[in-house]
């Protein structure tokens, strides 16, 4: 497995009472301030109601991120398949795919907001089986075999096919898990990576690949650790009670919007100190580059091995604040895991050893001097 690659979601998580044009622009700079960070991904969600989250069409955001960026890869974190008939939805992403050059990655999902779907009419209890479809037909299609010709109640697809293959060699999508083995079952079917949105406890993590290799061994398929995504919300500054005064700043807004949709606490909190500890137990990391370092190897040694770590933007500190603690991580936390700590570590402790011997170099200039006279004497 390559190193650990590191990445970003922006949901968003906006505060409805600000401008959202220029909220857009300064998720659009974020991606660039990423970008010359070096991280490997910046996501981007699909959401249609709440108010908070404000991006409707991850495709657009990304088409303008890929012109402002040159390295970062772009995910669809993730598109809502019941929400799309799969043909337009493939093309749409294939083109994308072209005019990136290959930066595209797909995030599929079921859709984690259940006033999207009934806005659009649909049955949130039929959400999981329709997107089961979708991902199946999609996955036909991309198959590049005969034409596709199928129908459910929500879609027909009659001799459809593709004009467009990825690319590159094939497009890389990963299915959406939180909590429930479908993603992981759903993945494994079809031989995709995995983005797992929160990190679930003890043993569940190393059971969600179990049951990836496991549905993948099932259909004839192979799954890598190299495609499997897990996400946590973390926000990091010089110490730990600094990180948790700026996060006074909009933190209870965001926790308020994102508990109507994620189950965060067994029980309410008593004040923020007390908030911030009942997440950073678990959903969350409020703190310094230390604890960060310390969170990613937990999830590495439970998990068996995870090909990237996405941070989950919240928002909850100002934005310079926020753009500070991804240039925190990057210059700690990022280090720690790709190997250029070690090797400059060693390099360091090799320099201290060797200048251990400066006598010898001492003698070895004064010699070089002595015979430079000497010459000098002789001429």
């Amino acid at each position: 497995m390559r190193r650990l690659r590191f990445g970003v979601q922006i949901f968003p998580y906006h505060n409805p009472t600000h401008n959202p044009t220029l909220q857009f622009e300064e998720d659009l700079q974020l991606v660039e301030h990423l970008d010359r960070l070096g991280f490997d991904e910046a996501w981007c969600g699909e959401h249609h109601s709440t108010g908070w989250e404000s991006i409707a069409s991850p495709e657009l955001f990304a088409m303008a991120a890929a012109g402002r960026t040159k390295h970062i890869r772009l995910g669809l974190g993730v598109t809502s398949v019941p929400y799309h008939h799969p043909l337009m939805l493939a093309d749409r992403v294939l083109q994308l795919d072209h005019l990136t050059r290959g930066r595209v990655i797909w995030g599929m999902g079921t859709g984690s907001v259940a006033q999207d779907a009934s806005m659009m009419g649909l049955d949130t209890q039929e959400l999981r089986r329709m997107s089961e479809e979708g991902v199946e037909a999609i996955m036909a299609l991309l198959a590049y075999d005969e034409p596709v010709t199928r129908k459910t109640d929500w879609f027909t697809l009659q001799d459809a096919a593709l004009q467009l293959r990825p690319y590159s060699d094939d497009i890389e999508i990963r299915v959406a898990a939180m909590v429930s083995p479908s993603g992981p079952r759903l993945a494994g079917r079809h031989g995709l990576g995995l983005f797992q949105f929160g990190v679930p406890g003890e043993d569940a993590l190393a059971g969600t690949w179990r049951i990836m290799e496991e549905t993948a061994a099932e259909h004839g398929k192979e799954v890598s650790r190299d495609r499997w995504s897990v996400l946590q919300h973390v926000y990091l500054a010089d110490t730990e009670e600094q990180a948790r005064a700026d996060v006074r700043w909009n933190l209870d807004n965001v926790i308020e919007s994102l508990a109507r949709t994620t189950p965060l606490f067994p029980e309410k909190p008593r004040d923020h100190d007390h908030m911030v500890d009942m997440l950073n137990d678990g959903p969350m990391l409020i703190g310094t580059p230390e604890m960060a370092i310390a969170r990613i190897e937990d999830i590495l040694t439970r998990s068996g091995g995870v090909g990237s770590f996405i941070i989950g933007h919240l928002e909850a500190a100002e934005p310079e604040r926020m753009r500070r603690s991804y240039e925190m991580f990057a210059r700690h936390v990022m280090p720690h895991f790709n190997g250029q700590r070690t090797q400059r570590l060693r390099a360091v402790q090799h320099s201290i050893d060797f200048g251990q011997n400066a006598d010898r170099l001492a003698a070895a200039q004064q010699k070089a001097v002595k015979e430079y006279e000497a010459a000098r004497g002789n001429a």
